[in-house]
């Protein structure tokens, strides 16, 4: 239900976040609302399923599924409004949909869990996405600064973990074949 939810909140947050043209009213505020709202229900999510042992094969899919729509929609807006650079929705995003992609060829072979790195990379890109998001650069200059150490260091990790999830599906892969 709440992964559900997650993709329903990725309508309304890009809604909040085109209908404010200003990029500094009210509605932009909603849509940093929508957002924190929709990671925390991921947050929260998890910790369910692992605490009560609910992992199911739709969850499985449907959560970085949601995931990557909210992510990606922001990622997106953020840079079709020159908010951040287009380079950094492009890598980040040709690594989420490409690691997405790898995880549903190899599922056959077994399930490539979230690493730690792969949980840092959520936080850092979360916390990056959030602070672009925050319509505060008229009253804190420095927000924007922040904002772009942190998605320089999310890219950075997305980029390392990517590769690093290549290496593991090969091993699985290649497991999988010589144990047959």
């Amino acid at each position: 239900m709440l992964t559900m939810f997650r993709i329903a909140l990725v309508p309304v947050f890009v809604w909040l976040m085109l209908a404010d043209a200003s990029q500094q009213g009210l509605l932009r505020w909603l849509a940093v609302l929508a957002f924190a709202v929709a990671m925390y229900t991921d947050h929260l999510d998890g910790q369910i399923a692992r605490r009560r042992n609910l992992i199911t094969d739709f969850g499985k899919i449907a959560d970085p599924i949601a995931d990557k729509l909210l992510t990606g929609s922001a990622l997106v807006l953020l840079s079709a409004v020159g908010e951040l650079p287009w380079w950094i929705t492009i890598v980040i995003l040709v690594r989420e949909w490409g690691i997405t992609a790898l995880r549903f060829v190899v599922i056959r072979y077994g399930v490539m869990p979230a690493s730690p790195g792969g949980k840092l990379k959520t936080v850092l890109q979360t916390v990056g996405l959030g602070l672009y998001l925050l319509p505060l650069r008229d009253v804190a200059p420095a927000v924007p600064a922040v904002a772009f150490a942190v998605m320089l260091a999310a890219v950075a990790v997305t980029v390392a973990t990517g590769v690093d999830y290549v290496v593991k599906a090969v091993r699985l892969r290649a497991a999988a074949k010589g144990g047959s």
